[in-house]
């Protein structure tokens, strides 16, 4: 069906329109100002110009209220710890609820304000046992007194080796960051590794000793590996086939109608291979191709990948290392004199621009943080007096338990092996010397927690703050999230 349309166009009439300027009179007369005017006389409207707008209060919105405490939380005893906690008082000072009235500096928040018993005790460690250089081992590198004495230690130059007790274990990103704060050659590992003491002993006398980065270094070695796995290369691909594949995938498996297609699809598919390699006689691969030889290839290699990576037009379509091979053989090359080495370039002759050897030196002494699962276990070995009793009291310890209390051992026996002091943190262990902590070893976590000139603070720690200022139902979630099993790497922190 055709439905007719009707044009409704029109032409208008002009219409003329006039424009009207308006001009400006200059005042000649100015009526004085009056006596008693000033600037502050008229008042701009409530959002007038020149003053920022204020948005209206939201009678929904919630109004936080200022923190005035900071608590630590007792995983043990189920709620807020009074001994760890900093309070404002009256006059606008910190009381601590172990050491009283404290000299903290501005900078320094409340919430690492209630941490500074731990941290005055990993100061005390490294103070009683007079770690200024060394080794230190330390276990519960993650725990608030063990991520002190491991921070303070790495301050002072010294190498740490951090283990994490087995309730942090698990997190990799916070194992990762424990090896972050310690300095080279120290280094960080799980429980489970310390539990394998030969393999964690090997690797503590290796911090401790040294490793000599150019040790092993065998060019003959290097050269060798390369001509077996050429010879092996031509062997695998030889130059028969149409490219450096495996002859399964040229086999047609299909229907006799799809083979023309499968032979033009595999022509564009093989295109992105190398060709076969000819074959190579081995006697003269071995007399030819030396050293000199195989660090021009490695150069030309170093080439070829860079000019790929960036895309340049240098790139070579084909790189074929046995026919490069071939040709240095048939017409050996000679090398260039370089001015200097390349950092951290690989030289098939001799290692360059690598430190020869990093020593941590010998053991300044052990730090235990004195976990929940090791106290136990601990405790329930104090009570057997009899190797056999020891041995039944383990089998009725739980994994955990177990696990703690043999990678404290490890650390423990490195410590007696090297006759190097032992100290425990955050509780007393049988047969173990803990810490005793003096006004300076206070000031000194205090000073390590202060932030510097640029920014930056010598002490850092991991929290997570409930604010059960603002919500009170967050003090019990607060206690509830500290005390469960594998509660996390973060210390949990309650304001009021």
């Amino acid at each position: 069906m055709i439905v007719p349309t009707i044009n409704r166009t029109r032409i208008l009439p002009r219409i003329g329109v006039g424009y009207r300027a308006f001009a400006m009179k200059i005042r000649e007369e100015i009526n004085p100002l009056p006596p008693n005017f000033s600037m502050d006389a008229i008042r701009p409207p409530p959002h007038g110009i020149g003053s920022p707008q204020e948005a209206d209060s939201d009678p929904m919105a919630l109004v936080r209220k200022p923190v005035t405490a900071a608590y630590s939380v007792d995983a043990i005893g189920g709620k807020l710890s009074a001994l760890d906690s900093s309070v404002f008082g009256a006059g606008g000072e910190v009381q601590h609820g172990t050491f009283g009235k404290i000299n903290a500096d501005g900078t320094i928040p409340l919430e690492y304000l209630a941490l500074l018993r731990p941290a005055a005790e990993g100061a005390a460690a490294l103070r009683e046992m007079d770690v200024k250089n060394g080794t230190l081992l330390v276990y519960g590198a993650t725990r608030p007194s063990g991520m002190a004495a491991t921070q303070l230690a790495s301050g002072q130059g010294c190498a740490v080796v951090a283990v994490v007790d087995g309730q942090h274990s698990g997190h990799d990103e916070m194992v990762d960051v424990v090896k972050g704060l310690t300095n080279e050659p120290g280094f960080a590992v799980a429980e489970e590794y310390a539990l394998c003491k030969a393999n964690f002993r090997d690797l503590v006398l290796r911090t401790v000793g040294g490793e000599d980065i150019k040790e092993g270094f065998n060019s003959a070695q290097f050269l060798d590996d390369f001509q077996r796995n050429l010879i092996d290369y031509t062997k695998t691909y030889p130059d028969d086939l149409p490219a450096a594949v495996d002859a399964e995938q040229l086999r047609f498996v299909g229907k006799e109608k799809d083979r023309a297609n499968f032979k033009a699809n595999m022509e564009a598919y093989l295109s992105q291979y190398s060709p076969g390699a000819a074959p190579i006689d081995e006697a003269q691969l071995k007399a030819i191709f030396d050293t000199e030889q195989y660090e021009l290839f490695k150069k030309k290699f170093g080439a070829q990948t860079t000019a790929v990576i960036s895309g340049s037009e240098d790139a070579a379509s084909t790189f074929a290392p046995a026919e490069i091979v071939s040709a240095m053989i048939t017409s050996p090359e000679k090398s260039e004199e370089t001015a200097g080495d390349y950092p951290f370039e690989f030289s098939v002759k001799s290692p360059s621009g690598l430190p020869t050897e990093v020593k941590g030196g010998p053991i300044a002494g052990v730090v235990i943080e004195v976990t929940p699962e090791l106290s136990a276990a601990a405790e329930a070995l104090a009570k057997a007096k009899t190797l056999r009793a020891k041995a039944e009291s383990l089998q009725f310890l739980t994994d955990g338990q177990r696990n703690a209390h043999a990678a404290a051992s490890s650390l423990i026996a490195l410590a007696k092996h090297a006759n190097a002091p032992i100290r425990t943190v955050n509780g007393t262990l049988p047969g173990l010397t803990s810490v005793s902590v003096t006004e300076n070893d206070i000031q000194a976590a205090l000073d390590a927690m202060a932030i510097g000139d640029d920014g930056e603070s010598k002490l850092n720690y991991f929290i997570q703050v409930y604010r059960a200022g603002d919500f009170e139902a967050y003090e019990a979630y607060g206690v509830h999230r500290a005390s469960e099993p594998c509660a996390g790497p973060r210390t949990i922190i309650v304001t009021k």
